[in-house]
């Protein structure tokens, strides 16, 4: 109870000082980067003290390395939060959220209480995107099965060019056909008409 109000005021004090805030998006089951970054550097680790709290009271996880301060998490939190050590003395006390439920949504404090800096992060909670990779997945679909349409319409196009050409084919045969004929039964009548005159004259 002493260590929260102790916090409380705390909190209370550095407010005022520096304040940043920043909007992140996540989906349920993923995960997500909380950033808080001090504006300055050369942090000595027997120093540094960060709560992040989420919405005001919830232990999310404390970063103090001279102590096991994992020890106070809240248990929804418990081996979902990653922090990065190596980053601490460089002022980076982001942390890592994993398997992310709708109640992780809403806003998340870093208080850097060794420098006097404040951040909030306000976290939005998204439903999964299966629906959204549903409908990628069918224009995908659609994609595949339209050169197989055209593919259709080019064979149908070059079987119709070429049914037009034999039909045209067999159309001027037939014309020339016909042409051929008559002309031979006029031939056939010049020569019979020929053939009689002669008779004719001869008789």
């Amino acid at each position: 109870m002493i260590i929260s109000c102790g916090f409380i005021c705390v909190f209370a004090v550095l407010i005022n000082k520096v304040s940043l805030q920043e909007t992140v998006e996540a989906v349920i089951g993923g995960s997500v980067l909380l950033p808080c970054s001090s504006t300055k550097r050369d942090h000595k680790l027997q120093y540094i003290n960060v709560f992040w709290r989420h919405n005001g009271s919830k232990i999310v996880c404390d970063i103090i390395p001279s102590s096991h301060s994992l020890e106070k998490q809240d248990p929804e939190y418990k081996n979902r939060t990653e922090t990065f050590p190596d980053e601490y003395e460089r002022g980076n006390f982001s942390i890592k959220l994993h398997k992310l439920i709708s109640a992780d949504a809403g806003e998340y404090t870093c208080l850097i209480s060794h420098s006097s800096e404040h951040y909030t992060v306000q976290l939005i909670i998204m439903e999964s995107t299966a629906g959204t990779v549903t409908i990628s997945t069918e224009q995908e679909n659609q994609g595949e099965t339209e050169p197989d349409s055209v593919e259709t319409s080019s064979l149908s196009l070059w079987v119709g060019i070429a049914s037009g050409i034999i039909v045209t084919v067999i159309v001027i045969g037939c014309i020339a056909w016909r042409i051929r004929k008559n002309s031979r039964s006029r031939r056939t009548d010049r020569h019979d008409m020929s053939y009689d005159a002669q008779v004719r004259m001869n008789t």
